[in-house]
């Protein structure tokens, strides 16, 4: 029986002094110790992946083509042949103008033999080619005699200097002066010749129009014969370029993306037969809203991540911001709102693009979760973005645990993203500050604080 009063006294006693310890201290909050960390102001945004590049092969012209064997997926070469015309097509057509151009080649032998006057034609084109060297030569001796008369004149005029200080003689001024009258008389004759052989020359270049005119009048029948063949010749060219583009080649290394036929069948010119991509070149591209986008810059880190690419934010697959579009646009969101969005560019390491394309199995037209880091600080006084609010006017402000008392610190802030939040003022290292404060506190409020981070009470 004492044992059980014993038992009783003690309960009431313990009971007494858990009442004591605990009717004063207010209601429970958690709180954090506001520490130096690392922090990034980031976007977040939805992107895809892309090709800067999709290589299309299409019809060159209209015909019949042939089977196309690839499938998506399946890798070409460069310079590999990944579809093609029927070839007896294009053959019978590029045999067919051959044989033309041979029958007026034959008809041209036939009709006149003109073997003379293309001699006198060549003769003539090279007395044109001869007269334009001598044109040259003839403009050469004219620069150089110009140079010597210019020199004798500057001699000339030295001397006369140098005779008042008795340097030179009245000799050397009358040599000089004769130097200078037949310097110029070279000169002048120099020029005259030069203005006869161009007078020449012009003359002279009209000699091959001459002679082909004669052959033309001697026999009008041949030019039509060769504009014939000239024509066929033309019907010749088309029938080989289109030989060659028969067959469609791979301009690069890459994968087929798509594929739009696949049996034999006529199709016209410029229908889309495959699409072809260089998975190493792939990129993402994310649509920004513009008010973020300005503080976007090229060079920036980025990365994505999400559930099909197995990796959280913050740990995502590197990425980094290859360039931002100067002009924007308009797109209509799923609220129906119109938002004015730029377009931004991503590209991966080149040095691990295949390694990423292997684990991640990314592939064009993707969806994935992009992030942009547009500034980053290695240490920075840090609490959570939970803990911030704003007052009347606007301020940030939040709720510090001094001793069990709440106390309001208008703060001046720095980088924010989702999470977490840089203090430039109002709140030192260590000190303890309320998460997701409830609006019924306020300032001077006796709380008892529990400190998240060791999930225990604050003494």
């Amino acid at each position: 029986m004492y044992k059980t009063i014993a038992i009783v006294v003690a309960v009431v006693i313990v009971g007494g002094l858990l009442y004591l310890a605990t009717r004063d201290r207010g209601p429970q909050v958690e709180v954090v110790t506001a520490a130096e960390l690392p922090i990034q102001e980031y976007i977040d945004e939805q992107g895809k992946t892309r090709l800067p590049r999709i290589y299309k092969i299409s019809m060159p012209f209209a015909a019949r083509v042939g089977e196309i064997t690839l499938e998506e997926g399946d890798h070409v070469q460069a310079g590999q042949v990944v579809a093609e015309i029927v070839q007896e097509d294009v053959q019978a057509e590029y045999a067919e103008a051959q044989a033309a151009v041979q029958r007026l080649t034959a008809s041209i032998r036939e009709t006149a033999d003109k073997s003379v006057e293309t001699t006198t034609k060549q003769q003539a084109e090279y007395f044109v080619q001869s007269m334009i060297n001598t044109v040259e030569s003839a403009k050469t001796q004219m620069t150089a005699s110009r140079s010597r008369f210019e020199y004798a004149t500057t001699y000339l005029e030295r001397v006369r200097k140098l005779i008042p200080q008795g340097a030179k003689t009245e000799d050397d001024l009358d040599r000089a002066q004769l130097q200078k009258v037949e310097n110029e008389t070279e000169y002048q004759t120099d020029a005259l010749t030069y203005q006869a052989i161009l007078s020449i020359d012009a003359a002279t270049k009209l000699l091959p129009s001459m002679v082909s005119q004669f052959i033309d009048r001697k026999d009008l029948s041949v030019a039509v014969l060769q504009q014939e063949k000239a024509e066929a010749e033309a019907r010749l060219r088309t029938a080989e370029l289109r030989l060659a583009r028969s067959k469609m080649t791979s301009p690069v290394a890459g994968i087929v993306l798509h594929k739009e036929l696949t049996s034999e069948q006529q199709a016209a010119a410029g229908t889309l037969l495959l699409e072809i991509g260089q998975m190493d070149q792939l990129e993402v591209e994310a649509e920004i809203l513009s008010q973020d986008a300005t503080r976007i810059r090229p060079g920036n880190r980025g990365e994505i991540f999400g559930p099909s690419l197995g990796k959280q934010a913050g740990a995502g697959v590197p990425l980094t911001v290859d360039r931002v579009y100067p002009a924007g646009f308009t797109k209509v969101s799923s609220l129906g709102v119109e938002q004015q969005r730029v377009l931004v560019i991503l590209r991966f390491d080149s040095n691990q693009i295949r390694q990423i394309l292997e684990e991640h199995g990314l592939g064009v037209e993707y969806r994935v979760q992009v992030r942009i880091y547009t500034e980053e600080k290695p240490q920075a006084l840090v609490i959570p973005r939970s803990a911030i609010f704003r007052d009347m006017n606007g301020n940030w402000q939040a709720y510090v645990e001094l001793g069990g008392r709440l106390e309001k610190r208008t703060l001046k802030l720095g980088l924010m993203n989702d999470l977490q939040v840089e203090v430039l003022d109002g709140i030192e290292s260590g000190e303890h500050v309320l998460v997701s404060p409830e609006s019924s506190l306020s300032a001077g409020e006796t709380v008892s604080p529990v400190l998240r981070s060791e999930n225990r009470r604050v003494q």
